[in-house]
């Protein structure tokens, strides 16, 4: 090797420098010898990057399969006319045409509907008028060149003619002439393919999966919208645009609007914008707990070569050079983890997309979603937060690492002792952080963005406090541990604190794991209590009627007729409340708006937070005003004694505000008001659902089945005991839960590699330790009792510390972050069972991970431990 001199740093004397490849063989030389160590650091890597890509996937493969969708119906339009509460007169299109001389005009009703066979199967019904799609949807018409030819002008003469994607008639097993049964909104029909159009990419086969188009007459009779359409797409060229829409804006019945096509793209990223963010949080919570793995494995391999390093600076490497190549070797162990990462991220996104769409369907609307969409963004964002978080975990141990000085580096009792001196600075940083987080949520009151930002400064801040909580906690547990185990005992706990260094990071990791699993779990019992309650309270019906819904969390569609006289009939029957709700654009963005005939069977079937009572209620029942619900008053900051406005048949309707009560069904939040006042705004005389109330005594299913018996099996109705529907509601909100959970099972999973990588990274630091206590006489099953109780108390600590983290935690999910995101307010339940919880999980995930280093650190050879190497 070849020789030359350099001056070192001040005070140093004239060194040997050694070739650059040195440092590199000796890096690889390094992971090579070390083979558990470099896949636990590439594990924890990849385990928060696929978290966070599985996450960002799911929502973004709903988010694309609702745009798709949307794209294909809209087609060419250039703007869309909606209707208000009950649509658009059908013949707005026809003076659109005649008075204002629009050329591309397009009525289209739409709904959905589920199959007869197959009630989990939803389609979206489209009905089109043939003669005006050729401008908008080609393929709708049978235009030549579009993939499949046919005359759409049969969609006209042929009862229940039908056309559909080639992918939704294979699912279905139906041809061309074939026929099949469909339920809309309480409506059964029977429809006969038509046609089967042949996407020509995999974008068409995306947007017409389960569409069924037709007629829009055929639609009219399936949905129950005889007379109206909900809205009218046209393509406006861009010379007379602006005069045109001024024109239509002035033509438009009062409670239609006009927007961009576009928009309605927005109005989806608008209804699940908290639901997004929240998972979002979630999946970043994974990469902290990969970024507290990825500290731990390259502080200790950093330490493990510090003698070398101490070598290679007195041979002439720079600090430069020694702190370019520990984050080079880091930034190779980022880039593997993130690669595999992405990979395992898109294998969990399959599973990740059907929770999240499910959830998608249960709350907000129907969404078909068959395949996952994979952006190139996603993987690359992914990948550089993998590898950015890799790099900024390795660069304290490197900084470390140069700073010193070789004979220091030398020495193996200087880390520990810099470790011990780092405890109250990190408790300082870890106040900093805490003081951070309360003034963000201080000064801010209704922003997502600062909760979040302010619930991550406070865990980072309490993970930084763990190192001196650990400290004191063995100081205090040591004297009890020694007299009940005796020597062996107060060994295992003072090893905890002279390995500070590897033991830190490993029980921070542990506590943040477990206090956000126990908060999570808080936060959901939580909120499943008060979900309880309210189904409790609300539920006081003894029988509720629906038709079938397809978005399980609210009613759709419209009742047969004559149910509702043939319910109030009955001569078990009390009373009978009926429920008419629907949606649609107001000033206040998409709302949702019910008009209800209250018995006063039903009067105590609120809660109201304020304190509302009976004179509410009968000033409601007579329609002086409306009643919010509290997702609605948080988002528009509306209260008891505002006013809202709503676009009707005949204006702008203004009603004052009468009482707020609570409502877990719809984040976006509901305005409810009396039947009588919806019938002076509205000439909609339908009605959505019931709820009957029955006579002292009286058998609830022998009334379900007298109203059964009057229902015709092409209008089928859902009638449910009260039981039942609570029943069914709560299935809905755990199924709302499940990627949480989820996400609480992985984060624990990179927990507990960070513990595993840290008594791995023991148990190779002290086979010397061992082989000298070895040698004095220690068996092995005292080396045995030494590792597992070191082990054992770890854990416990970990557990202890995550009890009050958890409680913060949850107070912080429960009163900033959920009622930020969905405007709910929740009663915090915290038992006995949850805090025991997180002292078990903390032992179980310590005691797991160390059964293998105690297994191999009981079994140390004295000699080849004391062997030099």
């Amino acid at each position: 090797m070849s020789i030359w001199s350099r001056t070192r740093d001040p005070g140093l004397p004239v060194t040997a420098r050694p070739p650059a490849p040195l440092l590199r063989r000796a890096t690889a030389r390094h992971l090579t010898r070390h083979p558990w160590q470099l896949l636990l650091t590439i594990l924890g890597v990849a385990l928060g990057v696929a978290i966070t890509v599985a996450l960002d996937l799911a929502i973004q493969s709903s988010r694309e399969a609702f745009r798709i969708s949307r794209e294909t119906v809209t087609g060419r339009a250039t703007h869309v006319v909606h209707g208000g509460a009950t649509g658009l007169p059908d013949s707005l299109p026809g003076r659109l045409v005649a008075e204002l001389g629009i050329r591309a005009v397009a009525p289209v009703v739409e709904g959905y509907a589920m199959h007869v066979d197959h009630p989990d199967r939803v389609f979206r019904i489209l009905g089109v008028d043939p003669f005006s799609e050729a401008a908008f949807r080609p393929a709708f018409a049978g235009n030549p060149g579009t993939g499949t030819e046919f005359d759409g002008t049969q969609l006209l003469v042929v009862r229940g003619a039908v056309l559909l994607s080639r992918e939704t008639a294979a699912d279905l097993g139906v041809a061309a002439g074939d026929a099949f049964s469909i339920s809309a909104g309480g409506r059964g029909g029977e429809l006969r393919v038509l046609a089967i159009l042949e996407p020509e990419d995999d974008w068409s086969r995306t947007g017409l999966r389960d569409l069924l188009i037709v007629d829009i007459a055929e639609a009219q009779e399936l949905l129950g919208r005889t007379g109206r359409i909900d809205r009218v797409d046209l393509l406006l060229t861009p010379p007379d645009e602006e005069e045109t829409l001024r024109e239509i804006l002035a033509m438009l019945p009062p409670e239609a609007s006009l927007e961009a096509a576009g928009d309605r793209t927005a109005v989806m990223q608008q209804m699940t914008r908290a639901f997004d963010l929240n998972l979002t949080a979630l999946s970043l919570l994974g990469l902290i707990f990969g970024a507290f793995l990825i500290y731990n494995t390259m502080t200790f391999s950093v330490v493990q070569r510090r003698p070398l390093f101490g070598t290679l600076r007195a041979m002439g490497v720079t600090r430069g050079e020694l702190l370019r190549g520990i984050l080079g070797e880091a930034g190779f162990l980022g880039l593997a983890g993130a690669a595999g990462g992405i990979l395992l991220g898109i294998l969990l996104g399959q599973g990740l997309v059907r929770l999240v769409t499910r959830t998608i369907n249960d709350l907000y609307m129907a969404v078909s979603v068959d395949a996952l969409a994979i952006p190139p963004e996603v993987l690359i964002r992914g990948g550089l937060l993998g590898l950015g978080v890799t790099l900024l975990a390795t660069l304290p141990p490197a900084w470390e690492a140069t700073t010193v000085s070789p004979g220091d580096a030398l020495r193996r009792s200087v880390v520990e002792s810099r470790a011990r001196e780092l405890v109250p600075r990190a408790a300082g940083g870890g106040l900093l952080l805490l003081g951070m987080g309360v003034l963000l949520l201080r000064f801010t009151e209704r922003s997502i963005g600062a909760a979040f930002a302010a619930l991550f400064a406070i865990i980072l801040g309490m993970a930084l406090l763990v190192p001196l909580a650990t400290v004191a906690t063995t100081h205090v547990i040591r004297p009890a541990v020694r007299r009940v185990t005796g020597v062996i005992g107060g060994m295992a706990v003072r090893g905890v604190v002279t390995s500070l260094s590897r033991t830190a990071p490993a029980i921070a990791a542990l506590v943040v794991a477990v206090s956000v699993t126990v908060g999570l779990g808080i936060m959901i019992e939580s909120f499943r209590g008060s979900v309880v309650r309210w189904l409790d309270v609300t539920l006081q019906a003894d029988l509720y009627v629906s038709p079938p819904s397809v978005v399980s969390a609210r009613a759709g569609g419209e009742l047969p007729p004559g149910l509702v006289e043939n319910a109030r009939s009955h001569p078990l029957v009390a009373g009978v409340s009926t429920y008419r709700g629907t949606e649609f654009a107001t000033e206040y963005g998409w709302t949702r708006l019910v008009a209800l005939d209250l018995h006063p069977l039903g009067r105590e079937a609120f809660d109201f937070p304020g304190g509302e009572g009976e004179e509410e209620i009968e000033r409601f029942r007579a329609g002086e005003g409306v009643m919010i619900s509290e997702p609605f008053a948080f988002r528009h900051a509306l209260a008891v004694g505002d006013t809202v406005r709503l676009p009707s048949e005949i204006g702008s309707l203004a009603f004052p505000i009468l009482a707020v009560f609570r409502d877990y069904g719809s984040e976006l939040g509901t305005i409810m008001l009396a039947r009588g006042a919806w019938d002076r705004g509205w000439t909609d005389d339908a009605i959505t659902s019931l709820g009957i109330f029955l006579a002292d005594g009286a058998d609830p299913t022998m009334v379900a089945t007298d109203l059964r018996r009057t229902t015709s099996p092409e209008s089928p109705v859902m009638i449910r005991e009260n039981r039942e529907l609570r029943s069914r509601s709560l299935e809905v909100f755990d199924r709302t839960f499940e990627v949480t959970r989820v996400l609480r099972l992985l984060a624990f999973l990179v927990a507990f590699i960070a513990v595993l990588s840290a008594l791995m990274a023991l148990q190779l630091e002290r086979s010397r330790e061992l082989g000298v206590l070895r040698a004095s006489g220690m068996s092995i099953r005292q080396g045995w009792g030494l590792v597992t109780g070191q082990t054992v108390i770890m854990g416990a600590i970990s557990g202890i510390l995550a009890v009050p983290m958890g409680l913060v935690l949850a107070w912080l999910m429960i009163h900033v972050v959920n009622r930020r995101s969905f405007g709910w307010t929740v009663a915090m339940e915290t038992g006995g069972g949850a805090l025991l919880q997180a002292v078990l999980l903390g032992l179980a995930g310590a005691v797991l991970a160390g059964i293998y280093p105690a297994w191999k650190m009981s079994r140390t050879s004295p000699a080849e431990a004391l062997a030099e190497r």
